[in-house]
């Protein structure tokens, strides 16, 4: 570390409220880059949908997190508007301050879904079924010099939980944006269905996943092992869906890997541009 000082970091909770892995793990994740690096780190959540709560600009770093329900359905809302009017904020401050000084964001799954919509770089519709498990994830050329995905495999192992997907990539505004697409989902051959986005670079202060880099193989395991979520996930994705779930986040090369790698690079990589933490040696 180079400076003493705290960093802050904002998690938008897009959950509504919901029971859920997801804030678990960030927290998790947040807590343990923290320790590995010795920092002052500290973090506040802010209650979107429900509270309609938003955070200022005091804050390093901003994760915005998965949620439930459609991304369409909620156009025109209240907190969709605060939403967003915290996004044209971000994006006002990183216009005009210098490098170290501008805000980094991570978008997750609901909040992928929402800002793709919003800026426009694609089509986002419902999937004809509901995406649950741990997926093969494809690297699209370029993707390799993306700090965030940094000591990833081709494809790497991510969980989806998702019933909304966002396809057909309008790769003008994309590059417009200053952005591109890192990755896509598995390869179907015996689907005649276009592949989904499944990350994406919005700019040089903005990235985004369709997937949940942030599960945690083991507390995902001990969740899924529990009897009335067993009974949940059988009920609505099968026994061999169950059994394939449990045994990849127990794979040490799929879902632990991607855990501690993604989140992680997202973090050092916006506190290596703020000068907060030293670069890697290459």
């Amino acid at each position: 570390m180079i400076s003493g000082r705290n960093v802050r970091v904002a998690i938008l909770d897009l959950y509504e409220g919901q029971a859920n892995q997801g804030m678990r793990c960030i927290r998790q994740l947040l807590a343990e880059f923290a320790q590995t690096h010795d920092l002052h780190l500290e973090w506040d959540e802010f209650e979107v949908r429900i509270e309609k709560k938003v955070p200022d600009l005091s804050y390093d770093i901003y994760i915005s997190s998965g949620g439930p329900g459609s991304p369409l359905d909620s156009i025109g809302s209240e907190w969709e508007d605060a939403y967003f009017g915290w996004l044209g904020r971000i994006e006002q401050h990183n216009r005009v301050a210098e490098p170290a000084a501008r805000k980094q964001v991570l978008f997750i799954c609901h909040s992928f879904q929402l800002i793709c919509r919003h800026y426009a770089i694609a089509e986002v519709t419902s999937r004809r079924s509901t995406a649950f498990g741990v997926f093969p994830v494809h690297l699209l050329e370029g993707a390799e010099d993306e700090p965030v995905f940094a000591g990833l495999q081709d494809p790497f192992y991510a969980v989806d939980s998702r019933s909304f997907q966002v396809i057909q990539p309008d790769h003008a505004r994309i590059a417009a944006l200053g952005g591109r697409l890192l990755a896509i989902e598995k390869e179907r051959p015996h689907i005649p269905l276009e592949r989904a986005i499944m990350a994406v670079r919005f700019s040089d202060t903005m990235i985004g996943t369709q997937f949940h880099p942030e599960a945690d193989p083991t507390g995902m395991s001990m969740y899924l092992r529990r009897d009335d979520r067993r009974q949940v996930v059988v009920a609505e994705h099968g026994e061999e869906k169950w059994k394939s779930m449990i045994d990849h986040l127990e794979d040490p090369d799929k879902i632990r890997w991607t855990y501690s790698h993604v989140i992680p690079n997202f973090l050092a990589s916006a506190l290596q541009r703020s000068g907060i933490l030293r670069p890697e040696p290459a």
